[in-house]
């Protein structure tokens, strides 16, 4: 492991600031987005920049990166005023940035999307080797033919990072860079990081992972409503306290009280069992779970190990291929569609909240009505949509789970990516469904949100759901799970209490421990 750099910056006295920025100030109608913020990165320096979300910093950095022009305030590369009036102006200017939501072609191959972002022409076959090199000295695997299509968000990500570093940026933005990461690619990113700033270059890293700012930050610039409210040094403050600055007082308290005893299966699934849908998919092997009313089950699993899949097949976006499969509430739904499923009280989110949660260039209450129309009587009057109570319970969201700079009428896509989470989640717990199944509940959302929806998802078991949660966040499972299992090429381990588990254990599955396909037991029985 290469030793974490000192982090010193430029000498103030010889040189200026890689990246300034000075009293930037942005609205958006009456919102007032950003408010006379100002900053500086220096050389080799990985600077945080944090907020609850609607803090103002997805605002301040697409200022930066020049798809946003700020109201007032400037912006200095090495101490020479800048404005860029385009993204591909500010990457001429040796900036990258890395969004939290994915900017990919699903029907390209990686090289295809990442020959796309580059300027000029390129040689197909070089391009992919360069791909090849820098993803392994990164430590984030790709196949340049890969369709994106088929790849895993993890995978995705792993994308858009190579694509940024290839244009060899001075600075770079990274948003929430490992909310989808496996805590080995994150280490394996931070490596990359550390080796960066030694190179001179300036990181600004924006993400809820408190954890991570006190070990890689020197400096931390805080947000509020979209002001700086304080800037330290991370290492010299607690988790809880930083969270404390960000959104204004203490972090609620994730509580789990112990189940009741648990009633029957909610959700059922017996030896599921689907081939991959496309040769860059996981196919599931007898998946067998039961979740019952009143607890949480949690599954880990490094990612694209068929967490996709597996909520595809309970979902119903993807039926499996027999009856006897899948059950909720006590009904056979195994070839059952995704409406048919919700009309018997189940919910479900998935992880990629723009395109699959809900549709970006449609309005929060349209989304909302996208799940609820079909299966809630009250939104359809004499088969017509009743609007009113649309928007009275779209509003009701909003405030319940605090979704920033957000109303009924405002697109999904103008959301940031947390209060967007926010949002899809509320939607779905504003059912009280029987059965809620979430891929990734609080991807990209701050600590203050993140323990809110955990907290929601326990007591939702608590009034007697079965809720499954699939996540990649170890700290996350350990909160609020009652039962564990892991997923591996898509098998699924056996759930056990999560007081009887431990990390090392998880870590074990997580690598295959308990696969029957691909362990010694498989192969035993291929070779008898």
């Amino acid at each position: 492991m290469a030793d974490k750099p000192a982090q010193t910056g430029a000498d103030e006295t010889t040189a200026a600031p890689l990246l300034e920025v000075r009293h930037i100030t942005r609205r958006f109608g009456r919102t007032l987005a950003n408010n006379d913020i100002s900053l500086t990165l220096e050389a080799g320096e990985i600077h945080g920049l944090l907020g609850e979300n609607g803090a103002g910093k997805s605002t301040l950095v697409k200022i930066i990166y020049g798809v946003l022009r700020p109201d007032d305030g400037e912006i200095l590369l090495r101490g020479k005023p800048v404005r860029f009036s385009s993204p591909a102006e500010a990457r001429e200017a040796g900036i990258g940035m890395v969004f939290q939501h994915f900017s990919l072609f699903e029907p390209l191959t990686v090289a295809e999307n990442i020959a796309l972002a580059l300027s000029g022409a390129h040689d197909m076959e070089a391009l992919k080797e360069r791909i090849r090199a820098i993803s392994e000295e990164y430590g984030l695997p790709l196949d340049p033919d890969a369709l994106v299509a088929d790849l895993s968000v993890g995978e995705r990500q792993r994308v858009e990072i190579v694509r940024c570093l290839l244009a060899n940026p001075d600075i770079i933005i990274l948003d929430e860079p490992t909310s989808v990461l496996t805590p080995q690619e994150a280490r394996n990113l931070f490596e990359t990081l550390y080796k960066l700033v030694r190179e001179g270059r300036g990181i600004l890293y924006i993400t809820h992972r408190l954890e991570e700012v006190r070990e890689l930050c020197r400096r931390a610039t805080i947000l509020r409503h979209g002001e700086v409210v304080a800037e330290i040094a991370p290492a010299a403050h607690s988790a809880r306290d930083i969270a404390r600055l960000m959104v204004g007082t203490e972090v609620h308290h994730v509580s789990a009280p112990p189940p009741a005893e648990t009633g029957v299966p909610a959700l059922h699934v017996r030896d599921l069992t689907l081939p991959a849908p496309g040769p860059f998919g996981v196919a599931l092997y007898e998946v067998s779970l039961d979740v019952r009313a009143g607890e949480v089950v949690a599954i880990a699993g490094v990612a694209g190990n068929g967490q996709r899949e597996l909520f595809a097949a309970l979902s119903g976006e993807r039926p499996a291929q027999n009856p006897g499969a899948v059950f909720i509430m006590g009904h056979d739904v195994s070839l059952k569609g995704i409406n048919e499923r919700r009309a018997l009280g189940a919910a479900f989110v998935p992880e990629e909240r723009l395109g699959h949660a809900c549709v970006g260039s449609m309005t929060l209450v349209e989304n909302l009505l996208l799940t609820r129309h079909a299966v809630d009587s009250d939104f359809v009057r004499h088969h017509f949509i009743d609007y009113d109570v649309a928007q009275k319970v779209t509003s009701r969201v909003i405030a319940e789970y605090d979704v920033r700079n957000a109303e009924p009428g405002r697109r999904a896509a103008a959301l940031s990516g947390g209060n967007l989470q926010k949002f899809i989640m509320g939607r779905e717990l504003d059912r009280r469904p029987q059965v809620l199944v979430v891929n990734q509940p609080t991807w990209g959302v701050d600590a203050g949100a993140a323990a809110l929806i955990r907290q929601e998802l326990i007591d939702l078991a608590r009034e007697g759901a079965g809720v499954l949660v699939i996540s990649q966040d170890l700290d996350e499972i350990f909160e609020v799970a009652d039962r564990i299992a892991v997923i591996s090429r898509g098998e699924l381990s056996e759930a056990k209490p999560a007081d009887s588990v431990s990390r090392e254990e998880l870590g074990l599955l997580m690598a295959g421990a308990h696969e029957r396909r691909n362990g010694s037991g498989a192969q035993k029985r291929q070779k008898g």
